[in-house]
């Protein structure tokens, strides 16, 4: 139905105007409809933009893949425009924003006993199984949390009793200070009379923890080799995607996942000079190995135990080529002179310092900046005399373990943590 307005003339005819005064009904909210679907349309392609990202076939669940890894930009991109407006320091922020969601509270149920408390001033979460008949004395697991050294976690294990340390983190301290911090709560825990405390089997402990905590865990296990003083040592170590060295950012792995969520190469440099305090000048400099190149003598005597072409298999190595610099930037290493220390990268550690250390598992994923390192590290140990189950995932990403309940569950999440459950159960 239409509303029309004429124009009234002699005799009281009415004629149509020329101009447009006759418009159907509702014209203006369907206008108004129209403009709202373009501009939702134009929304959902903006997200879409900004979700979608190349991913290779073989990775477990693209998709989700792909919202994780958007809502995590999201997440560094809020912290960072913190940090320009001088409110906080980002990790301070992007750390906050993590615990806010993730985090989880010290529940206990039936299963599991879960208390907070602390080892000789740092924090730690402490998970109990239930007794069992068999075994009065517990196996035990002191897991070190990743995150980039900087980030925290409290994801707990279900197993016979599972130590969860929680080190200070950046930028309150740096290096070295987190290696500090779990060298001096493993040793507690260590001793004998805790030990008792939790009924732990004192030749049944493994230490264990995943990223960040996995290179933790490896200079921590390399420390106590050569602590004469431990009456108590290591049977095993556990490392999952452990991030093992930061002089060579060409590696393979680094080259095929440059851009793979959600540990892309440039964040990894990142968390490496926030590690150390140093200048984000750095960076570019670094992804193009300009701080160990052949000119930079203090990096030659390491040079050939990162040495991937004949640390790694063929099927790893592929068609790339090593990026070694004629001439680079010496006044990184001097400026972080950590960058050559074993104890930031346990994977130049001495050989007789890697024949010393216990059995070991270590878990890698493909589409991970980190693979090589987990790999190179395997080599080297076998080389040593260590006995060494590698565990490769070939649709595993950077931090998967972790994710294995909804909404973020990845099936292989739950196959790379039934796999190292599986191994500890085996072997600890």
């Amino acid at each position: 139905m239409s509303s029309c307005r004429g124009q009234k003339l002699a005799g009281g005819l009415r004629v149509a105007s020329s101009f447009p005064l006759c418009q159907p009904a509702g014209e203006p909210s369907r206008g108004k409809m129209r403009s709202s679907c373009v501009l939702l349309t134009a929304l959902v392609a903006l997200a879409a933009y900004y979700v979608y990202i190349p991913l290779p076939g073989s990775v477990s669940d693209p998709w989700k893949l792909m919202l994780l890894d958007a809502t995590f930009r999201g997440a560094q991109q809020v912290s960072n425009l913190i940090h320009y407006l001088g409110l906080s320091h980002h990790l301070l922020a992007l750390n906050f924003i993590i615990v806010s969601f993730g985090k989880k509270s010290a529940w206990s149920s039936a299963r599991v006993k879960v208390t907070d408390t602390d080892f000789d001033g740092v924090e730690v979460r402490v998970f109990e199984g239930p007794p069992k008949p068999e075994e009065p004395l517990k196996r035990s697991v002191v897991y070190i949390h990743g995150g980039g050294w900087a980030l925290a976690s409290a994801n707990g294990l279900l197993l016979w009793l599972a130590l969860g340390e929680i080190y200070r983190l950046v930028p309150k301290v740096y290096f070295p200070e987190q290696i500090h911090d779990v060298v001096r709560a493993t040793k507690y825990f260590l001793k004998p009379e805790v030990l008792q405390k939790y009924m732990v089997d004192p030749g049944r402990i493994c230490i264990s923890g995943d990223s960040a905590g996995g290179n933790l865990a490896a200079a921590l296990g390399q420390q106590f080799t050569q602590d004469a003083s431990l009456k108590n040592k290591l049977k095993l170590q556990a490392l999952i995607y452990p991030v093992l060295q930061a002089l060579d950012f060409n590696t393979p792995s680094y080259q095929q996942n440059v851009n793979t969520p959600i540990l892309p190469r440039y964040v990894m440099v990142k968390y490496w000079v926030d590690y150390f305090k140093g200048n984000y000048d750095f960076v570019q400099a670094m992804i193009v190995n300009n701080h160990t190149s052949l000119d930079v003598e203090e990096a030659a005597a390491v040079r050939a135990r990162l040495n991937w072409t004949s640390l790694l298999p063929a099927s790893f190595t592929k068609n790339y080529k090593p990026v070694v610099q004629t001439t680079g930037n010496a006044r990184i290493v001097q400026e972080l002179p950590q960058l050559l220390d074993a104890r930031s990268a346990p994977l130049i550690a001495d050989q007789a310092v890697l024949q010393l250390l216990p059995k070991t598992y270590i878990l890698t994923c493909e589409h991970d900046v980190l693979r090589d390192d987990g790999i190179m590290y395997a080599k080297r140990l076998e080389s040593a005399g260590v006995e060494v189950t590698l565990d490769h995932f070939e649709d595993g990403f950077h931090g998967c373990m972790i994710f294995t309940s909804w909404p973020t569950n990845f099936s292989v999440g739950i196959r790379t943590r039934n796999s190292y459950i599986k191994w500890l159960d085996q072997n600890l």
